[in-house]
């Protein structure tokens, strides 16, 4: 090789061709699950990086791990395209035959035909209740098997306190044990089951009952009716695949993830797989059982000198994972032995199948992979990605299947050369995962105010892709700021090229940059050296976005920034920015671009607005000047006129110039009414907190002479507004609040100066009293002792002085 960049140890022979031939020097470092360390990345090929990564399993909607995934997956895919200019071939597989699509489909097609028949808006009928409690004991019994055989829906709440208190209440089941998966489940079909008993001992409507029971009718119509599924009715279940990968990719759309380049799908490579699984038994790695299924043979895939489980071994035997990868579904008869792996399932009644040589069945889980990414990428595969649970078993028996079916004569065959892990998302701790139904849909995250398209990315970008992601509110707030700090910086640039025109130097002049801010143009370069770095090593987008932030930071900072030195910096940052994937409407290549898109003010808002804004900025110094001429006011306010008779519609057609309109029209009659200065502030607070606030433009007031920042009002500025608002609701509040005592108190106080103290122990607690009215017997007639008396006689004293001060005080009314 041309270079002395040291290779990874497993690669068989390599390019020759040095990192510099591909713009690759220095050279970029790739974490590789393979080794468990950063290795030089070299493509098999110039032309093309070959890319496969695993899909979805398109039986529900993506959620916000699907997102962690296919962003980060996105991120990398971005920079080595269009910041590393690497020309790329990603493909990506749709599962749409698997365990979970089966059972899914199946159920809904059940479900579906269960509400056509006894649905509706009347009472349930007694073929559905009886039906629906039938399901209910059926999911008792299989899910929550502590629960007594003759617990009922009236009896199931008391029930379930008593025997799976512990996991209501947040513990684990066993005693000494910390809470995971499995009590997450078990609260997951207590919630069901609750739902379900409250259905059918109140049911309101026939379709209100199937609605709140949905959860525990599903396994048990699948169950009733499986069997009767014809096994070539492949629609059946494609239907359901079809509409969620429908949705799958708008859901990506809407997180401007990038299409593949090839996109396959199981159903439509079976020919591919079953040729794929006849080569690997011919190979003498495979072997078909009685009942028509064929299995991977581990123990003579090993013996052959091959290695099993490369990127997991510690996972090797471990058997919840292996049982995990099989599948629900998987009949396990006829196995040699218990870690072998099925490539091919004979498939049983209710289920889709295709023709084989073995017979009727379908892919196994993993084999569908391999197939599908030798036959479109060929025998070596630079990359390979998905989510880091996909280690083992999928990508470890992907692995072997692969070595398996490209082996001749037992030589060490390398089909992927790096293998790319996406850590997981996880909230409180959790993973999110659709069998607990933990999870929330990209769609649904979406409509939250906290999350948006450029809020998720952001938040991945700030964390490692091969690390996990905790969502807490340091998370939220960090990503947040970080949004906020760039939109801040680039409403000043929009500003800055607002007031000038691209001439032959372009938007703006490097050379005046570097001399006008010698300092930020030395943190510019430094900054570009030091993303390249970040991003050379192994795509760091963490160190990349704090050393962006660091930048902005050391430019607020600069006492009297020039424009072309904003410009500079921030048309830069938004070529990252889009490069990372941040502006879905950007162009990375267009060093025009000074921000990223969505804070522009729309062109047909800005005829008025800043004409609005502009008038507001005279009127506002001409208020505070020692100069305050009532007749240059209504000058100043005539020349405003001017965007308005220009304007081919009337104001009134137009909120903006509406606005505008009456800003001009006040104005002039404050001036014509020689009104003070606090009037005319009074009317600029006016136009910017309200009027323009409706329309969602803020005004952002700046020091002399800068004239105000025209922005779109976004959710930051009505967060912060918000927050103000409700602090200055507090306060006030606490300040009624304050008020009312002080109120209570002192009216309390008066209440109490109006008696009279010779008459204030006058009460039936006693049977005898001196002149004054001190108690001298109580009611029983016996002496007030010594020692009350005394207490008594101050209690009276201090009634004497408020009472007489009282009546002193009302002598004249």
């Amino acid at each position: 090789m041309a270079s002395t960049t040291t290779q990874p140890p497993w690669a068989q022979p390599r390019p020759a061709y040095s990192p510099s031939d591909l713009n690759l020097e220095p050279p970029l470092k790739v974490f590789n699950s393979l080794t468990r360390s950063k290795d030089v990345f070299l493509p098999e090929k110039r032309d093309a990086v070959t890319w496969y990564t695993c899909g979805p399993t398109t039986y529900d909607d993506a959620h916000l791990g699907h997102a962690r995934n296919y962003v980060s997956t996105d991120i990398i895919r971005r920079i080595m395209r269009d910041y590393f200019q690497l020309p790329i071939k990603f493909v990506m597989n749709i599962t749409d035959v698997d365990d979970k699509i089966i059972l899914r489909a199946r159920q809904q097609h059940f479900f579906e035909k269960v509400k056509k028949e006894h649905g509706g808006d009347g009472a349930p009928s007694a073929a559905a209740l009886e039906t629906t409690r039938a399901a209910f004991q059926q999911y008792l019994r299989n899910r929550l098997p502590l629960l007594p055989a003759d617990v009922t829906p009236e009896t199931y709440g008391a029930s379930a306190g008593e025997h799976y208190k512990r996991v209501l209440d947040g513990e684990a089941l066993v005693p000494g044990e910390v809470p995971g998966d499995k009590e997450a489940k078990l609260k997951m079909h207590l919630k069901a089951a609750a739902a379900a008993a409250e259905a059918l001992q109140h049911p309101s409507s026939a379709s209100s009952l199937l609605q709140q029971t949905e959860d525990i009718l599903l396994p048990y119509l699948d169950q009733l009716h499986s069997s009767s599924v014809d096994s070539h009715d492949h629609d059946l279940f494609l239907r359901l695949t079809r509409k969620f990968e429908d949705r799958f990719f708008e859901d990506m759309g809407a997180l401007n993830v990038l299409r593949p380049d090839v996109l396959t799908r199981v159903s439509e490579y079976i020919p591919e797989i079953v040729s794929f699984v006849e080569k690997i038994i011919a190979n003498k790695f495979a072997y078909a059982t009685p009942d028509g299924s064929v299995y991977f043979d581990i123990g003579a895939f090993e013996k052959a000198g091959h290695f099993y489980a490369r990127l997991e071994p510690q996972n090797k035997k471990n058997k919840d994972l292996l049982a995990d990868g099989e599948g629900s579904l998987t009949s396990t008869s006829g196995k040699r032995n218990d870690s072998d792996f099925a490539l091919w399932k004979a498939s049983k009644s209710g289920e889709p199948s295709w023709p084989s040589p073995w017979g009727e069945g379908r892919p196994g889980w993993h084999i569908e992979c391999s197939a599908m990414a030798s036959a479109v990428l060929g025998k070596s595969i630079d990359l390979h990605s998905g989510g880091c649970d996909l280690c083992f078993p999928h990508h470890d028996n992907e692995l072997a299947q692969s070595e398996a079916y490209w082996t001749v004569d037992n030589a060490p065959v390398q089909w992927v050369n790096y293998f790319l892990h996406m850590g997981h998302l996880s909230i409180s701790g959790m993973k999110m995962s659709k069998s607990l139904k933990n999870f929330t849909t990209v769609r649904d995250a979406l409509q939250q105010p906290e999350w948006t398209s450029r809020t998720l990315r952001i938040c991945f970008l700030l964390t490692s892709w091969h690390d996990g992601i905790e969502v807490t509110e340091g998370v939220l707030k960090e990503t947040a700021a970080w949004e906020s700090k760039m939109n801040n910086l680039f409403f000043k640039s929009l500003e800055a090229a607002r007031g000038r025109s691209a001439g032959t130097t372009g938007l703006y002049d490097e050379q005046k940059a570097s001399e006008a801010d010698p300092q930020l143009f030395a943190a510019f370069k430094a900054a570009k050296e030091k993303v390249d770095q970040a991003l050379r090593d192994s795509f760091s987008t963490p160190v990349a976005m704090r050393v962006l932030s660091d930048l902005v930071n050391e430019y607020n900072l600069a006492p009297k920034p020039s424009d072309d030195i904003l410009l500079l910096i921030s048309s830069w940052i938004t070529r990252i920015a889009t490069i990372f994937g941040l502006d879905a409407g950007g162009d990375f290549q267009d060093s025009t671009r000074v921000a990223w898109s969505g804070l522009e003010i729309p062109d047909p808002v800005r005829p008025f607005v800043y004409p609005a804004s502009e008038l507001r900025d005279k009127v506002r110094q001409l208020a505070v000047s020692e100069s305050f001429d009532h007749a240059a006011l209504k000058t100043i306010a005539d020349e405003a006129r001017a965007p308005l008779q220009a304007a081919t519609t009337a104001p009134d057609s137009n909120p903006h110039a509406k606005v505008l309109d009456a800003f001009i029209h006040d104005t002039t009659k404050l001036a014509e009414e020689k009104a003070p200065a606090k009037a005319l502030l009074e009317l600029c607070d006016q136009l910017r907190d309200t009027h323009l606030w409706n329309l969602g433009i803020y005004l952002e007031d700046r020091d002399p002479p800068q004239p105000a920042l025209v922005r779109p009002v976004d959710r930051f500025l009505r967060n912060t507004r918000a927050a103000r608002e409700a602090a200055a609701a507090e306060k006030a509040e606490a300040r009624r609040k304050r008020e009312a005592e002080e109120a209570a108190k002192k009216a309390a106080l008066a209440e109490k100066a109006r008696k009279s103290h010779l008459d204030m122990f006058r009460t039936e607690e006693f049977s005898e009293w001196d002149s004054d009215g001190i108690p001298l017997k109580d009611a029983e007639g016996k002496e007030v002792a010594k020692s009350r008396r005394k207490k008594l006689v101050k209690e009276w004293e201090r009634q004497k002085a408020l009472h007489e001060k009282w009546v002193a005080s009302n002598a004249g009314s």
